[in-house]
């Protein structure tokens, strides 16, 4: 690498309607809204800090089976079949968005990924701020351009809008988009310029590269494996390269930021660090990896949730 990047823990530390209560015996105990939840979670190797009598308040547990993000909920107490979530981001506009629970172990929100929320907003609103005149923002059309890939229920993306970007958030689940357009409502950006595509992923980047269009930003969450909507195989350590480097094709001549967040594998920060320094080699800026963590309520202990590196100007 040209350089190394900085390593950084990033908390997401400013989640009212989250917490993570406690963790430990390999599963987090975890506070959505007004719902409390047990998870499987194979980096909590230590012990549980909290009582057992406070585990068994849960309002329902994962209980996994041997084949990957395979299980089922077990409801212990009412849960409503969904329910509202609030993010307050840095740009004063509050994030409401439905949770609820999956045939998987997910609930429609990763909230450690907040961090990345407030880091894209705070780029865009400081761009969009700029005087248009004598300044990089002159090049940029009326708004900056952010895309999102495998966008899932799109709070990134509604976090972008919001901070005044045009976005265009691409996932290959109708089922995710949808969702995704009725947190836009709930936000109360249902005004703002989002184009809401269901694609596979790296098909859709290759045919904007051949129509010559610029993008300032770009969200990257890919998956460890998924399949697109016409069946299209997707596996991180493979497929990851090459959606690089069409995207490199797709950006402007100033981005802003590219933002990349991996789960569930076993490469390391630096791996992503150097893939994502290798896509940026011609422009300045800086790339800052690490680790997205989440502290414990009960203990202060930080739980590992992802890997990620990130490039701004």
């Amino acid at each position: 690498m040209r350089n190394l990047p900085s390593f950084t823990l990033l908390e997401a530390n400013r989640w009212q309607d989250y917490e993570l209560l406690d963790s430990g015996d390999g599963q987090k105990l975890e506070r959505f809204g007004k719902y409390v939840f047990a998870r499987p979670e194979s980096q909590a190797m230590w012990s549980r800090f909290l009582p057992r009598s406070e585990w068994d308040r849960a309002h329902g547990v994962f209980i996994p089976t041997g084949e990957e993000s395979g299980g089922h909920w077990q409801l212990k107490k009412q849960v409503d079949e969904k329910w509202t979530m609030t993010y307050p981001l840095p740009t004063e506009r509050n994030l409401r968005f439905i949770v609820m629970t999956t045939p998987g172990r997910h609930l429609g929100v990763f909230p450690e990924v907040a961090a990345h929320w407030d880091f894209m907003a705070d780029a865009i609103s400081g761009v969009q701020s700029l005087p248009t005149f004598d300044s990089p923002r002159q090049e940029m059309s009326d708004s900056v351009k952010v895309l999102n890939l495998f966008g899932y229920t799109g709070l990134a993306s509604l976090a972008a809008a919001a901070a005044g970007a045009s976005v265009t958030h691409v996932d290959a689940s109708k089922k995710s988009v949808a969702w995704a357009r009725e947190n836009q409502e709930l936000s109360g950006l249902g005004d703002r310029p989002i184009r809401w595509i269901v694609e596979d992923a790296l098909k859709y980047v290759q045919r904007e590269a051949k129509r010559g269009v610029k993008y300032d930003g770009v969200i990257l969450d890919p998956p460890k494996f998924g399949r697109g909507p016409k069946g299209e195989v997707w596996e991180v350590y493979k497929s990851l390269p090459n959606l690089l480097e069409e995207i490199r094709k797709c950006l402007s001549d100033r981005p802003l930021f590219i933002v990349v967040t991996v789960y569930a594998v076993r490469a390391s920060a630096i791996h992503v660090a150097q893939a994502l320094d290798e896509m940026m080699r011609k422009f300045d800026g800086k790339i800052e990896s690490g680790e997205l963590v989440t502290r414990e309520k009960s203990a202060g202990r930080l739980l590992s949730q992802a890997v990620f590196a990130r490039w701004s100007k």
